[in-house]
């Protein structure tokens, strides 16, 4: 048996949250560096070599660079998995550097420590140092730049590229270029700074006639003090801000010269092919296996028993996974008594039972929700479930590794380079400085990636190889053996009084993650809530979900609102803005999506129309769907989607992604489950685990509201939450069949 130390556990870092910086210690007393020491200056002489190495290139600050022929290249600390986030965050430094879009290209950060994501990281854990006056931003800047590096902070995930490292790093790196070039031209020209302008790359002194690419002052640019707090640009004066700037990333995937992970070739070396199976059941282990049938297969190298799974290493990836499948294993006998989605379920309401109308964590308290309780004219209650699901990206997991040497090279489509360099430098007990990562596209991430265990396991096949080996998780490995959206049980009761309002609001789930306040609904005025968590085992481990808990409980949340609003007797839509007193920009964004579905007017007979509202990672949503019921099974015409994100920097992005989320949502509603059988998931591919085709997918219509463009929200998540709510209450509204299970076609088989 070739098997190695089990896997560490993921950073408690990783969870990005105030409390998990300081689980992890990073803002515990002694560790808090706040000064001069700290202050990051402008590293352009560390970064040069390792990013602007190309002829002719000159870095002008950590996060772009001038060639010789003027082309600017934005250095991007995201990954690309399909959201346009390299692109419009070029498209912030851009605008703000005054640059030509045609000359602009963009240049994935290497992932050595070199750069993290530090606007992100204090977004999330200390969003009030976010514009910090002048004297104070430089040691902010820096302190959490070495944060970022004790927590291994170069992520892309909780919608938060653009809205933090967007507005917070590329702008402020784009005009502090633009100041630089300024005063380098204005030395050498002789002439104010404040008389040269600046438009499509290029300095302009007009009482001089004179005027000059970037390019021509890009090293003297380099030798400026670099500005900590450049003045930005107003929304009146962007000039790509705004717009539907085309993405960089586009021609490449078109043409087919786009590399991901899965595509990684070790030059000039041979490459060897890995296949692997986990333990079905979650927390057992391999007792031992019958390879006699493998071994005889042609082309197998090496047969690997590492305790949690088996690898087949061959000469194609379809040699190793015939000869994968032609071993037998038995393995440990598992250590949770949950065996079925029915034990699942009924561990969820036990916990319930026992939290009764006042048990478990309170989360949430406001007001006096156990009196408003007590004297309300009528009382309603219901209880949702939502089924574990699958990621199921198109790229499967995957990872290229070859260790030799005491060193690791490691190629791979992740969300979180820097902690798969740490763990995979852990499982080989060698230092994180020996291992290199090449970051490549994502084929899909939908939060999977934000986990590392597949780098592990690839980094243990190639120690025990020692040769390059591709891995490859086969579609079946990835839909049975990753990482799931939780299962989930929410239990509500409410209160109305006289007058149809909702007064008494209380609930109590049984897993909480990610946003905290995701099962809080605090745009409605409702003035005593009691909101509760009430914890139960999950038999599956849990991964980051595109909107994390907002998949789960804007399901709860709205088809609960619905709910009450049958019970008042009034308009689900009336019933809402009744509650938006105190939020106006929720109230225009629900009319917004009224309007575009044209509410007030009957569908025709068969359909449906439901509606929900949801914030989520900033950005507020409504949307409506209308359903056809005519089949006898639901079937989704038309969704339109109202959006505020603060501002849309990439209003043609921005649709792109609340139509993404809007069909990935959908997916989830009507065919997403996740079920268990003897302990271990059922589905094995996409003949059971469905996925919305093409001809299912309804008219998607996006309006966009410019709310607050001081304050941005994502794009990636948010249009997911309101989808299956507002489906479900659609449901209703055609047939009177209330829904409070996902998914919906299992009501309707």
């Amino acid at each position: 048996m070739n098997e190695i130390a089990k896997p560490a556990q993921r950073s408690r870092a990783a969870k990005w949250s105030r409390r998990g910086f300081i689980g992890a210690g990073v803002l515990a007393g002694g560790t808090l560096l706040i000064g001069v020491a700290v202050r990051p200056g402008n590293p352009v002489g560390k970064l040069g070599s390792l990013v602007a190495g190309g002829q002719g290139e000159q870095l002008i600050n950590s996060w772009l660079k001038i060639d010789a022929d003027n082309i600017v290249t934005a250095i991007v600390p995201h990954c690309e998995m399909g959201q346009g986030a390299h692109s419009v965050l070029a498209q912030m430094l851009a605008d703000e550097l005054d640059a030509d879009w045609s000359l602009v290209r963009v240049m994935q950060a290497p992932a050595d420590g070199s750069y993290v994501v530090t606007d992100t990281i204090r977004g999330f854990v200390a969003q009030g140092t976010l514009g910090a006056p002048d004297w104070l931003e430089p040691t902010w800047n820096g302190l959490f730049t070495r944060i970022g590096r004790l927590a291994d902070g170069m992520i892309t995930g909780g919608s938060s590229s653009v809205r933090t490292t967007g507005q917070h790093t590329m702008r402020i790196a784009g005009a502090a270029a633009r100041q630089m070039l300024v005063g380098a031209a204005a030395r050498a020209w002789g002439v104010p700074a404040a008389e040269i302008t600046t438009a499509g790359s290029v300095l302009s002194h007009k009482a001089s006639g004179r005027s000059a690419p970037y390019a021509r002052f890009a090293a003297a640019a380099a030798e400026e003090d670099m500005p900590q707090t450049p003045a930005l640009k107003a929304p009146g004066d962007y000039r790509l801000m705004g717009t539907d700037a085309p993405r960089t990333d586009i021609p490449a995937k078109v043409n087919g010269t786009a590399s991901f992970g899965i595509d990684a070739v070790v030059t000039g070396q041979t490459m060897t092919y890995a296949a692997v199976r986990r333990a079905p059941v979650p927390g057992t282990r391999v007792a031992k296996m019958d390879a006699s049938a493998a071994k005889a297969m042609p082309g197998v190298l090496q047969i690997l028993n590492m305790g949690d799974f088996l690898a087949v290493v061959a000469d194609s990836y379809w040699q190793a996974q015939q000869a994968l499948n032609a071993i037998t294993a038995e393995y440990t006998a598992p250590e949770s008594s949950i065996r079925s989605s029915q034990d699942q379920f009924a561990r969820f309401s036990a916990a319930l039972d026992e939290a009764g109308e006042a048990g478990g964590k309170e989360v949430i308290a406001l007001g006096d929700a156990k009196g408003a309780m007590a004297g309300a004219a009528r009382k309603i209650s219901a209880d949702y479930q939502v089924p574990y699901l699958a990621h199921a990206p198109l790229e499967p997991m995957n990872a290229t590794v070859w260790v030799r040497d005491g060193k690791c090279e490691i190629w791979t489509s992740t969300q979180v380079p820097l902690m798969a360099r740490s763990a995979a430098a852990k499982a080989l007990d060698i230092s994180a400085d020996d291992v290199t990562m090449h970051h490549p596209l994502l084929g899909g991430g939908f939060g999977r990636r934000l986990e590392v265990d597949y780098v592990i396991m690839a980094a243990r096949i190639g120690q025990a190889t020692g040769y390059p080996v591709k891995m490859i998780w086969s579609r079946e490995e990835d839909t049975q053996k990753g990482l799931f959206r939780c299962a989930d049980m929410s239990r509500f009761t409410g209160g109305l009084d006289a007058r149809g309002r909702l007064v008494a609001y209380n609930n109590v789930f049984t897993q909480r993650n990610d946003p905290a306040d995701a099962c809080d609904c605090a745009f409605y005025d409702i003035p005593n809530k009691s909101i509760r968590v009430a914890e139960a085992e999950l038999h599956l481990p849990f991964a980051a979900f595109r909107s994390v808990d907002h998949s789960q409980q804007a399901f709860f949340i709205e088809s609960f609102i619905d709910e009450a609003a049958q019970a008042a007797g009034r308009d689900p839509l009336e019933f809402r803005l009744a509650m938006l007193g105190q939020s106006p920009r929720h109230k225009a964004v629900l009319e917004k999506a009224a309007a575009m579905a044209g509410w007030s007017t009957r569908p025709a007979a068969g359909r449906g129309r439901g509606i929900a509202l949801t914030e989520s990672f900033g950005t507020i949503v409504a949307e409506v769907v209308e359903v056809d019921m005519s089949s006898g099974k639901p079937r989704a015409t038309n969704v339109w989607c109202a959006a505020d994100p603060g501002f849309a920097m990439n209003p043609d992005g921005f649709r792109n992604q609340m139509e993404g989320g809007i069909v990935f949502g959908l997916t989830a509603a009507l065919y997403g489950e996740i079920s268990l059988r003897d302990g271990a998931v059922e589905q094995g591919n996409f003949h059971d685990y469905k996925l919305l085709r093409m001809d299912e997918c309804p008219a998607i219509a996006v309006e966009i509201i410019n709310g607050k463009h001081e304050k941005l929200g994502g794009a990636g998540e948010p249009g997911l939450p309101p989808v299956a709510p507002a489906l479900a209450n659609a449901i209703f509204a055609a047939t009177a069949k209330r829904i409070r299970a996902l998914p919906i076609s299992k009501h309707f088989a």
